[in-house]
């Protein structure tokens, strides 16, 4: 089985990833293929995503889901929260019956690097130099990437300065949890603190949050 890391943060809220080693036939067997997608490894991704979603929760309703203007995939029932992001050949979910939540999964290379500025303040870059831990800058700028991503899910409407909006308090580790924590400031609309989490199970980043409704 591909299953590939989960962990259950609370008995409402769960997180999987899906190492995709199946053809899409399999997938198809349970997921339907609501969207036009034309790119075989991208339909596949897509395929994979959201067969976890009723991997983590077997009554999750596919057949509900809906597609909102800014292209976030909801239920217009709010039975469930949830997110899904790819990379490689990975997909990631979270699923939550009462929290708002979101999830990215990013490859760790060089290709953040050379667009770090575009996503990342000089007080930012400050931040993250002075985070005294053993990983290495091309995982402290994807970390950074992939949590500023998380938010842009968990927010969901767009119109989002990953500069502007996003702004890095904090970073600290959990050597117990062997994850990363960051504090967020997000002044999209009223300033709100976001805490984020990040776990590297492998040559990527996974970050995701969990907030209040």
């Amino acid at each position: 089985m591909p299953l590939f890391y989960q962990q259950t943060i609370d008995r409402h809220t769960k997180i999987g990833i899906w190492k995709i080693e199946e053809s899409e036939n399999f997938f198809l067997q349970t997921v339907p293929l609501q969207n036009e997608i034309t790119h075989p490894h991208k339909r596949v991704q897509h395929l994979a995503g959201r067969y976890l979603l009723r991997y983590l929760f077997p009554d999750f309703p596919y057949e509900l889901i809906r597609i909102a203007d800014t292209l976030k995939p909801f239920l217009e029932n709010e039975a469930y929260h949830f997110s899904i992001s790819h990379c490689g050949d990975f997909a990631a979910a979270i699923v939550s019956r009462d929290k708002r939540v979101g999830i990215d999964i990013e490859l760790i290379g060089d290709r953040i690097v050379k667009v770090k500025d575009k996503f990342i303040n000089g007080i930012e870059s400050g931040i993250i130099n002075q985070f005294d831990t053993e990983i290495t800058d091309l995982m402290k700028y994807t970390l950074m990437w992939s949590c500023k991503e998380a938010m842009f899910k968990w927010y969901g409407n767009g119109q989002v300065d990953f500069r502007k909006h996003m702004q890095l308090q904090a970073i600290y580790s959990d050597e117990i949890r062997n994850s990363i924590f960051t504090d967020f400031i997000f002044s999209k609309e009223k300033a709100k603190l976001l805490k984020l989490q990040t776990v590297f199970p492998d040559k990527f980043a996974l970050s995701w949050l969990v907030t209040g409704v």
